[in-house]
C-alpha cells in the first residue's frame, strides 16, 4: 500500500469514527432525560407507619408523598431519594430514623411512581419546595426540618438548604454535579456541553449555613468518594464521614442510619 493510499484509509477511519461518535452523542443528547431519570411508573404500597399526603407544586402539579409524623419535640426529616427508587426504598433508608421518633416525609418526584409531570432539575426543586410548603401548613418552622438527599436527591436537598435555611443538611452518596458524574462514566463524550440539568452541589454548598453531614461509601463506583471530599473542600464546616467497604447503596444500611441518627440527635 502506498503512502497516499494509507493516508486515504486513515482519513476514512477517522471520518467514520467521528460520524459514529456524532451519532451516539446526538442520540444521548436527545434521550438524556429518559436516561438520567429512570422513573418507576407505579405507586408502591404505602409503608407501614406512614400516611399518603398530597403536595401542591407552584407549577400546578398535585404530587403524592408519604409522611410519618414526629414524636413530641422531635424534628422532621425530608428525604429526597435516588434515581430509580420510590417510597419502599426511601422508607428502608429511614427505618432507624423513624423508629427513633423523628418525623419523616418521603418526597416522590414528578413523573415518578404515578405522579404527573416530567422530571427535570427545575421540577425536582419545585417538588422539594412543595414539600416544605406542606410542612409549613402543618405548623412546622424550618428550624424543625432537616433535609436529606441520597444520590441525585443530593441536588434538591442542597438547593433547598441554600435557600430555605433548615436545621440541617445530610447528603448521602452525593455528587459535585451531574455532568461530573456522567462524565466519569462516559469519559469519551463532551458531557459538560451535553447535559441540560446540572445539580451543581459543589457551587452551592458553600452558601449553606446549616450544619452539614456528608456520608459516602469508600467502595462507591457510581459516585466515587472523591465527590464527597470535593464537597467538603467547598464547605469545610461540614462533617465528612467515609464509610469503608460500602458502595452506592450506603443509605439503606444500618451503619449509615446510625451515623445519621447520632448526628441528628446532636443538633
Amino acid at each position: 500500500m502506498s503512502v497516499r493510499q494509507l493516508r486515504q484509509v486513515l482519513i476514512g477511519i477517522a471520518l467514520g469514527t467521528a460520524l459514529a461518535l456524532g451519532a451516539v452523542t446526538g442520540a444521548l443528547y436527545l434521550a438524556q432525560r429518559s436516561l438520567i431519570y429512570p422513573a418507576p411508573q407505579h405507586f408502591a404500597a404505602i409503608p407501614s407507619g406512614y400516611r399518603q399526603i398530597t403536595l401542591h407544586s407552584a407549577d400546578g402539579l398535585d404530587l403524592a408523598a408519604v409522611y410519618s409524623p414526629p414524636r413530641l419535640g422531635q424534628r422532621v426529616v425530608v428525604f429526597f431519594h435516588g434515581n430509580g427508587d420510590g417510597w419502599e426504598g426511601a422508607a428502608a433508608a429511614n427505618r432507624l430514623i423513624a423508629a427513633a421518633g423523628f418525623g419523616v416525609l418521603l418526597v416522590e418526584y414528578r413523573g415518578y411512581g404515578g405522579n404527573p409531570g416530567q422530571p427535570d432539575e427545575a421540577g425536582f426543586y419545585a417538588d422539594g419546595r412543595a414539600a416544605l410548603d406542606w410542612l409549613a401548613g402543618q405548623g412546622l418552622a424550618m428550624d424543625r426540618i432537616v433535609l436529606v438527599g441520597n444520590s441525585i436527591g443530593s441536588g434538591t436537598a442542597t438547593e433547598l438548604a441554600r435557600t430555605a435555611q433548615p436545621a440541617g443538611l445530610i447528603l448521602i452518596s452525593g455528587f459535585t454535579s451531574l455532568p461530573a458524574v456522567v462524565g466519569e462514566q462516559l469519559p469519551w463524550l463532551p458531557i459538560r456541553w451535553l447535559i441540560h440539568d446540572q445539580f451543581d452541589n459543589q457551587a452551592k454548598i458553600a452558601a449553606v449555613t446549616a450544619p452539614i453531614l456528608l456520608l459516602h461509601g469508600t467502595a462507591d463506583t457510581m459516585v466515587g468518594p472523591s465527590h464527597a471530599e470535593a464537597l467538603h473542600a467547598a464547605q469545610p464546616k461540614a462533617r465528612l464521614v467515609l464509610v469503608p467497604e460500602y458502595g452506592h447503596e450506603l443509605a439503606y444500611h444500618d451503619v449509615s442510619q446510625r451515623i445519621e441518627l447520632a448526628w441528628l440527635q446532636g443538633l
